[in-house]
């Protein structure tokens, strides 16, 4: 229902920090229709060219990069929250970024709530040119 929100269109990029490619980044909203707290995303994954990507890799801000978490730093974030209407940005750190030319990105976000007993996720899949 909300996979059209998962991967905001052209919002991939490298991202360079001290002169370096670290990684790539793209922009999410939330795959539910409240916001909840960091500690409710039940999971982030990311796969490149068919490849996924390890969670260890993977950092997640929803404050316009303030403030980053590991995936494992979020299970017990309960004072930050996600709201709907925000964009949140997922990166993934990788030396060297994405490569120039055309990849298949695929980010899914999976999110708990109390009242329904099983985590439930939207996903998207684009085609980008970096």
């Amino acid at each position: 229902m909300f996979d059209g929100y998962i991967f905001t269109e052209n919002s991939l990029t490298n991202v360079v920090e001290d002169g370096k490619t670290a990684g790539f980044q793209m922009r999410t909203r939330i795959p539910y229709y409240r916001g909840i707290p960091l500690s409710m995303v039940h999971d982030v994954e990311v796969e490149v060219d068919g490849e996924a990507v390890p969670r260890e890799d993977i950092r997640f801000t929803a404050d316009d990069g303030e403030h980053w978490f590991t995936l494992e730093e979020m299970e017990t974030v309960t004072f930050f929250r996600w709201e709907y209407a925000d964009e949140a940005t997922v990166r993934v750190l990788r030396e060297g970024g994405l490569a120039p030319g055309e990849h298949e990105v695929l980010l899914r976000v999976s999110a708990r709530v109390a009242y329904i007993p099983v985590p439930f996720s939207g996903e998207m899949k684009r085609t980008v040119t970096v």
